[in-house]
């Protein structure tokens, strides 16, 4: 065991990355995965992976479904730590230019046996078990944007609610947004005030378990697009992990 991490931590060093002394030896195994595409390697020194799977909690044999895949920046990696002995459910937005081909093509790569993918409208989704871990980053606060389709968000974080098993986790990990930001400023900033999403998702009886800082950027002042080339890849950003009572 200890040599796999050792093993593991040594390929994510000289790619440029960093690994935490604490990190599961099957988390540092799927980020050192080197099948993974040369792009999301690169961007994992802005994402910063190991953490955020760890955080989250992944673990080999769980059963995880992951909203809004994106091509599969996490799902591959998301994969290798749940197993053979594990599953992961995608769901896709129908109407999203791209994202189902995407999602496609990396079902098509190397690996992946235990990922399902599933494309549905927005805000929809179906899954065929009861799952351990329910897998939102970065796209949490694109429910609250009109144009891509109306989301009632009490009765969505009820689905997700009802899709875990007791004691299954609700993880969410977004956009700092300043306070009082609205819809209209959501729709244009893709972000999110943690505030916001704490309270729609306790209202769900959702506990509030555990925030991650690890990509929490001071440098960042929560008045621009995530998509502004001033802060696009370093914006300040929270982890949030709810736990299904």
């Amino acid at each position: 065991m200890k040599r796999s991490i050792l093993a593991a931590a040594l390929l994510i060093l000289s790619a440029g990355g960093a690994l935490a002394a604490d990190t599961p030896a099957y988390v540092a195994a799927a980020v050192a995965d080197a099948s993974r595409p040369k792009s999301d390697i690169a961007a994992d020194a802005l994402r910063d992976p190991a953490d955020t799977l760890a955080f989250a909690g992944v673990k080999p044999g769980m059963v995880v479904g992951e909203l809004f895949p994106g091509g599969g920046y996490f799902s591959r990696m998301i994969g290798d730590v749940v197993g053979p002995t594990g599953k992961v459910y995608g769901i896709e937005n129908a109407g999203w230019k791209g994202a189902v081909k995407a999602d496609q093509d990396m079902l098509a790569g190397p690996g992946l046996k235990n990922y399902a993918l599933d494309v549905e409208p927005f805000g929809d989704f179906k899954l065929p078990e009861k799952i351990d871990l329910f897998w939102i980053t970065q796209n949490y606060h694109d429910l609250h944007i009109a144009k891509y389709g109306t989301v009632d968000m009490a009765a969505f974080n009820k689905h997700v609610f009802e899709a875990l098993k007791p004691g299954g986790i609700y993880f969410i990990l977004d956009h700092q947004a300043n306070p009082g930001t609205t819809l209209d400023q959501i729709a244009v900033l893709h972000r999110i005030e943690k505030a916001l999403v704490i309270r729609e998702v306790t209202a769900a009886v959702f506990k509030l378990m555990a925030e991650g800082k690890f990509l929490n950027r001071a440098t960042d002042d929560h008045t621009k697009p995530i998509f502004d080339a001033a802060v696009q890849g370093h914006t300040d950003q929270y982890a949030l992990k709810f736990v299904r009572p």
